[in-house]
This record gives C-alpha cells, structure tokens and sequence, in this order.
C-alpha cells in the first residue's frame, strides 16, 4: 500500500471513486479540496485529474453524492480509479489561514476494519505540519471514526457541528475526562447495537496509543488486527469557519 498527497486545494486534484465502493465518492471529483489517497500500486489506472474536472463552476458536485445516489444511467468501470483504497479530502479555514479542516475520509467498503482510515488522518495530519498549519480540525458522527481519530492523535475539543457532529482537532488535550467526554455524548444518542457494544467497552478507559504516521510511498502494513477499528467515514460537509 502507498500513501500519497495528490495536491492542496490549490492544485484543484479530483478523484473519480466508485460510487458503489466509496460512501462520499460524489465528494471527491469536486476541485476545492485538497486529496490524499491510500492506493494499491498493483491495481487501476491511478489517473488523478487536475482543474475543474467533473466540478460544476461554483465548486458544487453535479455527479455522484455516494451510496444513496440514484445509479447513473450509463457506468463506464473505466473512469473510476479501481487502485484508491482510501481518499480524504481537506482544506483551509476560512477565517483562520493556520488551520486545515479535514472534510472527508472515506474507505473503500471492502477495507474498512484494516486501519486505513486512522493511518491516512496521520499522514495528511504530517504533510499539514510541514505546509506549516498549525492545527488540524475534522468533525466525526458516530463512536467508531471517534476512536479512529484518536488513534491519529486527534482529540475532542467539547464542540459541536449544527449538524450535531463531535469537533476533533489536532494539537489537543487528549486525557481520560476528555476522551470520556466525547464518548458520553454518544452514549446518550440513538445508536445501533455495535456502537452500544463499543462504548459500553470504553467505559472508563484511557485514550487509545497514537498509531506510527506512515511516509510518503510508505508500503508498511497496515495493522488489521484486535477489534473494529473505525473506518467509517468521518464527513464534515460544512464550510469552514462554521464550527
């Protein structure tokens, strides 16, 4: 596996992922955002589109809006990017230059439990830190993409989105109150039964370890053992500034 960032908002990088395979693939051919990928080198094309691309003029997404879009009329397997295994998606605050808010992680289905989504956060929370940001901001909706971003050193900051999203950043206090914190918000939600079963096990416990950043072309493996780790998909379609 190779982690690599494919440019900053700048840049204008697109990605066109499997709308069958990626929960927020409509979220990804939009040329506003900066992109970092997990690929496999030894699949797909790893064609990577720079400008507009598929992005309506006002940078809104006239394509795919993921799982729950209506199939296409006409699906060409030929333009989707069969090697990415995981994209984010970020990009500058709006009011304040010195942060970068991660929007989207998204994991292909088929890999998610395997820590891609924890590891790609520390990548681009290190490529960010040589850019010069300072901080680092995302927003999760359910316990397990909590505790993935955890894992990349994240923590909570006590905020929430108007969409009732959890506000993670990175420099943060990450002790047992605070991570508890976070954790009890979820507690008092509507959650299905594996989620209960998560946080019923955190009861108490510390803040989990911070995982290894991986490089540049890093092709370490990827530790895909213990419980499931919480790939799901951390989106954040707010503007920045918001929170």
């Amino acid at each position: 596996m190779q982690f690599a960032l494919l440019g900053w908002p700048e840049d204008g990088p697109t990605l066109r992922l499997d709308y069958r395979r990626f929960s927020y693939a409509g979220k990804f051919v939009m040329s506003t955002t900066g992109k970092a990928v997990v690929r496999d080198p030894g699949s797909g094309s790893g064609t990577v589109e720079g400008g507009t691309g598929a992005a309506d003029a006002d940078g809104t997404n006239s394509g795919s809006a993921g799982a729950d879009a209506e199939e296409p009329a006409v699906v060409d397997p030929a333009v989707f990017e069969e090697d990415v295994l995981a994209a984010a998606a970020f990009n500058e605050d709006r009011t304040d230059p010195g942060v970068l808010w991660i929007r989207y992680i998204d994991v292909a289905d088929t890999r998610r439990g395997e820590r891609l989504g924890t590891r790609l956060a520390l990548f681009v929370r290190e490529r960010a830190k040589e850019r010069g940001y300072r901080r680092l901001r995302i927003a999760v909706n359910n316990p397990f993409s909590y505790e993935a971003l955890y894992k990349a050193g994240f923590g909570y900051t006590g905020r929430q989105t108007g969409l009732a999203e959890l506000v993670l950043e990175y420099p943060a206090e990450r002790d047992r109150p605070t991570y508890q914190c976070g954790l009890d918000v979820f507690r008092e939600r509507d959650l299905d039964p594996a989620e209960h079963d998560f946080l019923d096990r955190k009861e108490g416990m510390d803040a989990p370890p911070v995982l290894d950043a991986p490089m540049d072309g890093d092709v370490d493996g990827v530790d895909v053992g213990g419980e499931r780790d919480s790939d799901a998909d951390s989106d954040s379609d707010r503007e920045s500034g918001e929170a």
